[in-house]
């Protein structure tokens, strides 16, 4: 470019002397002389400008394709990165009071337990027959230390197992596999609770009292080896199952009994909350053989062995129930009603049909609400629990129960409880419970001084935690 220059610059200058006249002067000679000198140094300049921006575009092209270099390489390995991790099963975490691990083709995994600890004054008349005074006084137990696991694995199938490791012995509690036949209808298989009422189906740890009432105590409904199915929608709740004994029996060559379970509850929304409806049937077989059987309560609370209302050991081949249920749940109230009629077959011997239920109502004394789902009361989750600066849930229940544990020649005793419940959950997987409880007896077969009628004050505590 700079010799294309210098003959332009040639070029011009022969033109312009060619273009002179012949006259003009010396003077005018050397003008036109300085004027191309000027001429010429600009243009070596603009030569030398011209030269700098060429090295400056290089070295610009040059960064460039660099860049574009780098760019394409970072194009590539995102899209390996991309490709691997679409390759690789993806694992989410999920925290729901303690880790719940989830992978593809619908598998998951979450760990669980419960720790209850319970303690409590008995206050009763002095001369309790039976030794009943050993059982009476303060008393405190482990009530439950559970461990478990429960998740779900490919083809909509589930697992649930729960171990009690309280006291000085292990044995299975929950243990099923159950299988989602679509979003409203599940089939359960296992050691299982039967579906008999609405507390009964309410896990113990939700319940408004740290114990279920008198009459689910008596009329012994433990978890046993079965084949369940439930139906649930919006409204309506269809539970039924065959069972056979309990795990601790189920090995005894002479434990052939078998029962049919059944529970239909309607749960439509009325007046501004949910009204709960249903009922349940129960029916058992001894499998042709006649055993021995029990219904027998505890006063209140769990710590004491003392049972004031006991039918004793009968021959029976076979048990029937019918029970009725009936609440209202609206936001921070509730109220529950359940009466239980059971039947049992003494061959040779007349039927004696023992009767027992509660009233029981509720109120959150925080602005929380009153947990309900699939016919039975759920977890209570605080608005400001603790952990978020305030003082969780508070809860303030009231009960009234009684049995009748006496019929056709059975003098198994008149039992009433009027309780009180205070409940403060600080946190939704903490509970702290403060029951009080007034319990008269009627023919009870633990007499005070030889007299079957009395009554006892019962102060209880209880520190509960799950995961």
């Amino acid at each position: 470019m700079r010799k294309t220059l210098r003959i332009s610059a040639v070029a011009l200058a022969v033109s312009a002397g060619w273009a002179l006249p012949t006259q003009a002067s010396a003077a005018d000679a050397a003008s036109v002389q300085e004027e191309l000198a000027a001429m010429r140094a600009q243009m070596q300049a603009m030569a030398q400008r011209i030269d700098r921006l060429e090295s400056e575009l290089a070295a610009a092209n040059a960064k460039a394709d660099a860049a574009s270099e780098v760019a394409l390489t970072a194009t590539e390995t995102a899209s390996a990165a991309k490709v691997a991790a679409e390759k690789a099963p993806p694992v989410k975490v999920a925290w729901k009071g303690a880790p719940q691990i989830e992978g593809e083709g619908g598998w998951s995994f979450k760990p669980r337990g419960r720790i209850q600890i319970d303690a409590a004054s008995y206050n009763g008349p002095s001369g309790l027959s039976g030794g009943g005074n050993d059982h009476l006084g303060t008393i405190t137990e482990m009530r439950r230390a559970w461990i478990g696991a429960e998740g779900t694995m490919a083809g909509n199938v589930g697992y649930l197992l729960d171990v009690s490791v309280g006291g000085s012995s292990i044995s299975l509690a929950d243990a099923l596999i159950t299988y989602k036949a679509g979003r409203k209808v599940k089939v359960m298989l296992g050691n299982q609770r039967p579906f008999t009422g609405f507390e009964d189906m309410t896990a113990n740890l939700y319940s408004g009292f740290m114990e279920r009432s008198s009459v689910s105590e008596a009329f012994v409904f433990e978890r046993r080896l079965g084949l369940a199915a439930q139906y649930s929608d919006k409204i309506l709740t269809v539970q039924g199952g065959v069972f056979s004994d309990t795990l601790s029996t189920i090995s005894d060559d002479a434990a052939r009994s078998w029962s049919m379970d059944g529970r239909v509850v309607a749960s439509p929304r009325v007046a501004g909350g949910i009204l709960h409806v249903g009922g349940s049937v129960h029916y058992r077989e001894q499998g042709g053989t006649v055993v021995t059987s029990r219904y027998r309560a505890r006063p209140f609370v769990h710590p004491t062995n003392l049972r004031l209302a006991d039918t004793g050991t009968l021959a029976s081949d076979g048990e029937t129930q019918l029970m009725l249920e009936a609440g209202w749940i609206s936001d921070r109230f509730y109220v529950v009603a359940e009466s239980r009629w059971m039947k049992v077959s003494r061959p040779g011997m007349s039927n004696p049909t023992f009767n027992g239920g509660y009233v029981e109502g509720g109120y959150m004394l925080t602005d929380d609400k009153i947990a309900y789902s699939n016919a039975a009361f759920g977890r209570i989750k605080p608005r400001k629990g603790i952990d978020k600066g305030g003082i969780g849930a508070i809860q303030l229940n009231t009960r009234y129960e009684w049995l009748d544990l006496a019929d056709a020649g059975v003098t198994g005793g008149h039992q009433q409880t009027a309780g009180l419940s205070l409940v403060w959950m600080p946190t939704s997987h903490l509970r702290f419970y403060a029951n009080y409880g007034h319990t008269w007896v009627d023919d009870a077969v633990v007499t005070a001084n030889g007299d079957g009628s009395y009554s006892l004050d019962t102060m209880a505590m209880r520190a509960q935690i799950d995961f």
